[in-house]
């Protein structure tokens, strides 16, 4: 019939013209018939998730209390009570000096004050008599005024003695070296016999270990983003820190921010942010075993405690080449459309967008391989298996996900119960 038109054009021609062109029109018919058809592709809708805000960033666990443990006074050591490396409470002994010469002194000033005392009783009864002589002709008041400034003069010195003998109590007390806090002790830097003093530095150091602190610094381009994300409600509310421990594991527990600085780090241009986090152990026993030690390196990832509403598609429907990301959708009479997109903070599955499409676009996830911008396709729901994928994504737990436009530092995460 494709041949048929273009004869009647010519209506000049032999009539073996015509019969070559009935022998080749049904070959023709039969390619008519035999067109390919639309290739098929599975579609998602653009829909709005509730979406955690993410930002990650390198941080450092550091214990709240620190206290190194000196000697008050001099002495020989004599005995130590803790065991290295064991968590201790506080008032627990940890030394024991040697108290005898202590003991001693702390005697001696007690008698001294007793003797004191008993002079000054009898300056006080030698007082009350010239008192008395003062009302007769034997009274004189120089006397008097003798007796009123020695009983004055051994008030005095009995309290002085009196603090004497408080200081002595106060170094006997030195002797015995116990905990000020709660936690875990170090090894020790002195054995027992060996002489220790002020001058000796520092016996054992015991750092607390529930909560902790994590330091991390922010650069101040997200300084800035952050506080204009959660300006409103106030980034120590709005935002929860969730750890990510050196071997990828998720810690159990959340915490907060509790300390911005208030000057920037010219070297580095940074901001330190401080939060506080549990810790508490494992296990209960004698030598409990915590997650979180002084000192570690972890990942810090501040969270939005409340959820956002961004629209997303899967990860697998971003396409990226020179020009940046961009996804394929299906467009009216189901013509392919190339749509270049900005991506925001995503997950390993879902990733949100900032613009580019909108809400109830077809984007295309399956066979994307066989299309083009322009060509017609079959669009069809996307398999099962990228329905299940979505939803695992909104069950997973935090950290599950980096960025599709590369930027490690940013993330979002589908809305999960934190655990702790």
């Amino acid at each position: 019939m494709c041949l048929f038109r273009d004869w009647t054009r010519r209506r000049s021609g032999t009539v073996a013209v015509f019969v070559a062109l009935a022998t080749i029109s049904p070959p023709c018919a039969a390619l008519a018939q035999t067109a390919p058809a639309p290739p098929a592709v599975g579609v998602v809708e653009v829909v709005k998730r509730p979406m955690t805000e993410r930002s990650e960033f390198l941080g450092r666990i550091e214990t709240i209390n620190r206290v190194n443990v000196v000697a008050r006074v001099t002495a020989f050591l004599e005995k130590r009570h803790f065991t290295e490396g064991a968590e201790v409470k506080a008032n627990d002994p940890l030394y024991v000096l040697e108290q005898g010469p202590f003991q001693g002194d702390l005697e001696a000033r007690k008698a001294q004050v007793a003797q004191l005392e008993a002079t000054l009783a009898n300056a006080r009864l030698t007082a009350d008599r010239q008192r008395t002589l003062l009302s007769g002709p034997a009274g004189l008041p120089a006397n008097y005024d003798t007796a009123i400034s020695n009983q004055k003069s051994l008030e005095a010195q009995v309290q002085a003695a009196e603090a004497q003998v408080k200081l002595s109590q106060i170094n006997l007390d030195y002797t015995d070296i116990r905990s000020p806090i709660d936690g875990k002790i170090g090894r020790t830097a002195v054995t027992e016999g060996n002489v220790v003093s002020p001058m000796t530095g520092t016996l054992t150091t015991i750092v607390s270990q529930d909560p902790m602190y994590v330091s991390f610094p922010v650069s101040v381009r997200q300084a800035l983003a952050l506080r204009e994300r959660y300006a409103a409600k106030g980034i120590r509310d709005a935002v929860v820190i969730v750890l990510k421990l050196p071997d990828g594991r998720i810690y159990g527990q959340t915490g907060h921010l509790d300390f911005e600085s208030n000057s920037i780090t010219q070297t580095t241009d940074t901001l330190l942010l401080r939060g506080t986090i549990s810790n508490p152990p494992l296990y209960s026993g004698p030598n409990p075993v915590r997650e979180l030690t002084d000192g570690e390196l972890v990942t810090v990832m501040l969270e939005g405690a409340e959820p956002v509403e961004v629209p997303a598609i899967p990860r697998a429907a971003v396409l990226s080449d020179q020009q940046g990301n961009y996804v394929l959708l299906v467009g009216p009479e189901n013509k392919v459309e190339q749509h270049r997109i900005q991506t925001g903070q995503s997950t390993a599955t879902i990733a949100s967008v900032v613009s580019g499409l909108a809400l109830g676009d077809r984007v295309i996830v399956e066979g994307i391989q066989r299309v083009r911008p322009g060509q017609v396709v079959a669009p069809g729901p996307a398999s099962e298996g990228v329905q299940a994928a979505m939803n695992q994504s909104e069950r997973s737990g935090p950290g599950q996900g980096g960025s599709p436009d590369g930027n490690a530092n940013s993330a979002q995460r589908p809305v999960t119960p934190r655990g702790g």
